[in-house]
């Protein structure tokens, strides 16, 4: 069974929990799952238990949800075309990053399989999407980035922007703005004292930073 044969609940719930672990090592959790889908924790609970009888996830009462190899199969494929989606968005029709997530959120549960293949042929198969991430393989592989968190690089080091979250799009209007990208080579300082803030020196732009922005960006130093 292709993910496009199932409910675009199913496939939103699939999608949120490989998500909520690509990135973090922290345990997947009903509450998390209920904020990254935008309902109340009692709908997720249902739906979490529909899942597990479907034999889509693990999940025992107030433990971590785990895919099953089924589940994680359905929900890379989910994320492969949403990112591909977004690539199509901004290569081919001219969106920018900041207005392709909400767009391939719909899209993705209208394309057939096939304009999916289409879609990565005519990209050129590509390895990652507008905000860095990596766009799975039609074989369901992903790449796994060696990339951390910009609040783990030490002042004074160089590093390569390797990813932005596209949770918020006016931060990325604002990075997009001040010439920050996957690619670009950055530099951390210290902000000003007592102001909870860091300084990211770029070649087109000094960007002060508050806590949230700072934890938006994954980079590789250099």
């Amino acid at each position: 069974m292709s993910s496009a044969e199932l409910s675009d609940s199913t496939q939103d719930y699939l999608k949120a929990i490989w998500l909520a672990g690509e990135w973090s090592d922290e345990p997947v959790t009903a509450t998390s799952i209920a904020q990254r889908v935008g309902v109340t924790l009692s709908t997720t609970s249902d739906a979490l238990r529909r899942l597990r009888q479907a034999g889509l996830i693990n999940h025992a009462p107030y433990s971590a949800i785990r895919l099953t190899d089924t589940g994680r199969a359905h929900a890379v494929e989910v994320v492969r075309r949403h990112r591909l989606l977004e690539t199509f968005l901004v290569q081919a029709l001219g969106y920018t990053w900041d207005q392709v997530h909400d767009e391939a959120e719909v899209l993705e549960h209208a394309v057939s399989d096939f304009m999916v293949d289409k879609i990565a042929e005519y990209l050129g198969h590509p390895e990652r999407d507008p905000h860095g991430d990596p766009i799975p393989s039609a074989d369901g592989s992903v790449q796994r980035l060696t990339a951390i968190p910009l609040t783990e690089l030490g002042f004074g080091v160089g590093a390569v922007v390797e990813r932005i979250a596209d949770d918020d799009p006016q931060l990325l209007q604002y990075f997009a703005s001040q010439g920050i990208a996957h690619g670009t080579v950055v530099e951390l300082t210290e902000g000003a004292p007592f102001s909870d803030t860091v300084t990211l020196v770029a070649p087109e732009a000094q960007l002060t930073l508050g806590p949230a922005a700072v934890a938006a960006v994954w980079v590789t130093p250099v």
